[in-house]
């Protein structure tokens, strides 16, 4: 009997995450998705995510998990205090969300173990991204170290979580270029950090700009649906 490979696939239900379950699937791995109802503005991206898992009955399972970030606030993403920058600026942007990958990351690692899957796909990425500390490799790289002391089967047959980041060090456009290959439907998926209840996007915040620059690079056309 073959011995069925798994992985937990962090997914947004955004441009990224929808690549990177793609790949894991690509890799191989039987996949289930895990998304996040953290008390973020943009829940037309949950809605993008339903849909998706709907439609692909390859994904094994999907989980949504409610997180309060809402009510610690701190983010643009989660405070409604706090406007939405549609302009670069300087710095960590305030979108944002303190401790956000390694909440995340610590739930997959608690489904990871309970389903006995060999990885976590999370779609992280250092190149083109807003500055966020824990999208770098430096943070993946500790959060390995600690998933390799966490786990009961790291411990007892020294079993170790690996944690796949597939898409940390490519552009946009090569990230657009690969979710093509691998027949993504980016019409899809929502990446606007105030997308409104149907899902268009404003077409200025920092996920939309670098979407669409991502679309421009690779040299497709951008299918994204923006509020006129």
């Amino acid at each position: 009997m073959n011995h069925q490979r798994r992985a937990v696939v962090l997914f947004s239900g955004g441009l990224d995450s929808t690549t990177c379950l793609a790949k894991a699937k690509a890799d191989g791995y039987v996949c289930y998705a895990l998304s996040f109802d953290y008390g973020q503005r943009h829940t037309a991206e949950l809605e993008a995510a339903r849909r998706h898992v709907a439609e692909n009955e390859w994904i094994a399972d999907h989980k949504c998990v409610r997180l309060d970030f809402d009510g610690m606030g701190g983010s643009a993403l989660t405070d409604d205090g706090i406007d939405v920058p549609e302009s670069p600026s300087e710095g960590i942007p305030s979108t944002y969300v303190p401790a956000r990958n390694t909440v995340f990351l610590s739930v997959a690692l608690g489904w990871a173990e309970v389903l006995g899957a060999e990885a976590i796909y999370i779609g992280v990425n250092a190149v083109d991204y807003s500055g966020y500390p824990d999208c770098r490799p430096e943070f993946i790289d500790a959060f390995q170290k600690l998933a390799g002391f966490a786990t009961k089967a790291a411990v007892e047959t020294g079993e170790r979580v690996q944690i796949s980041t597939p898409l940390m060090h490519l552009s946009k456009g090569e990230i657009v270029s690969l979710g093509t290959s691998l027949e993504v439907d980016y019409a899809r998926t929502v990446s606007c950090y105030q997308a409104d209840a149907e899902g268009r996007a404003c077409g200025v915040c920092d996920a939309c700009r670098l979407r669409a620059d991502g679309f421009a690079d690779a040299g497709f056309a951008d299918p994204t649906i923006y509020r006129e």
